[in-house]
């Protein structure tokens, strides 16, 4: 039952702007039954899956400038594309999604990868150059995870608490700036523990995500100790007793624990599984992308359209599974294969 993918709880209550878009997606296309046993399975692989098929003539440079969250998933997917493709030669930069749309502006990358979708300014100075809009394909979904050490005991916060401890504005309406573990609901040792605070720098579309979903579009405080990367924050929240960070899903290890969230005080806590996201319940889901220049009416340059069709198939989805994120529905595939 929490497998199935509810369409009517896939709604702003918990996806964000960019999730409720694969709702949509969906319903165009139609559920089908295949979908629904996919969803209500014990697995994330999609049985409608299909496999990748080689074609000639590709060859070439590829160059991918943008998130860092999807950094690995990047590497990953060119590695086993090179394999496919050994004279394709593809270089990944992975500094925050802000790099992506000038990247793309400027023709120095032909993917923008990014964990959030483009700013209007920043569509705007691309349609500006080009005189239309930049195209996005989704390639996996992320549970953007709010991390603390594997020892904190902490069993759940809600949204309204971890506003409070990141925000200065506290814009969630929760009544007590946390700064001590104790008022988020610890005792002994725990509860004059400072709360130590690890999150993104500015040209991530994670930190703008975050800001704009927990926050509120909030001011973050002034000791959160921006991080260049994700692994960072987990990094630094590993060695810190009382770390409390936020990264994406695929980045967690042992050294950490992942809370448990609550949309709202006093109501269920979810943590950020497969099951939770499709079921609508875990309040930090979003689409990752990858940008490209489409000129409509026009198909894509041939080495990136085989690179998203390695992206969107059996193979390449199986290593979004690999590298810790969830996969996407074969419906929803098809459908943007057919927008290429």
């Amino acid at each position: 039952m929490m497998r199935r993918f509810v369409l009517a709880q896939l709604t702003s209550r918990f996806f964000s702007r960019e999730i409720v878009s694969l709702s949509f997606l969906l319903l165009s296309v139609g559920m089908g039954s295949a979908v629904q046993s996919w969803a209500a399975s014990d697995s994330m692989v999609d049985p409608a899956w299909k496999g990748y098929k080689q074609v000639s003539g590709v060859s070439g440079n590829l160059n991918s400038i943008g998130s860092d969250t999807l950094n690995n998933l990047m590497t990953l997917w060119a590695e086993g594309f090179r394999k496919e493709y050994p004279n394709v030669k593809i270089q990944i930069e992975g500094k925050g999604s802000s790099t992506a749309p000038p990247a793309l502006i400027e023709g120095t990358a032909q993917l923008g990868p990014m964990s959030r979708q483009m700013k209007a300014k920043e569509m705007d100075k691309f349609e500006a150059k080009f005189g239309y809009k930049a195209t996005n394909f989704p390639v996996a979904v992320d549970a953007l995870a709010v991390y603390v050490n594997k020892d904190n005991p902490v069993k759940c916060i809600s949204m309204e608490e971890v506003d409070a401890a990141f925000s200065k504005t506290r814009r969630r309406g929760h009544s007590v700036n946390i700064d001590t573990w104790g008022k988020a609901g610890l005792d002994g040792n725990w509860k004059s523990t400072r709360v130590s605070l690890y999150g993104r720098n500015s040209a991530s579309g994670t930190y703008g995500f975050f800001k704009k979903k927990v926050l509120k579009k909030g001011d973050y405080k002034d000791e959160v100790k921006e991080q260049p990367g994700s692994a960072s924050v987990v990094q630094g929240v590993t060695e810190d007793r009382g770390g409390l960070g936020y990264s994406g899903i695929g980045y967690r290890t042992s050294g950490v624990r992942v809370i448990p969230l609550s949309a709202k005080s006093g109501e269920g806590c979810y943590e950020p599984t497969f099951a939770n996201a499709s079921a609508g319940k875990y309040p930090l889901a979003r689409f990752l992308y990858l940008y490209v220049n489409k000129a409509p009416g026009k198909p894509l340059p041939p080495l990136v359209a085989e690179f998203l069709k390695y992206v969107y198939s059996k193979a390449g989805q199986n290593i979004v599974i690999k590298d810790g994120y969830f996969p996407l529905p074969q419906t929803l595939i098809a459908k943007k294969l057919g927008e290429m």
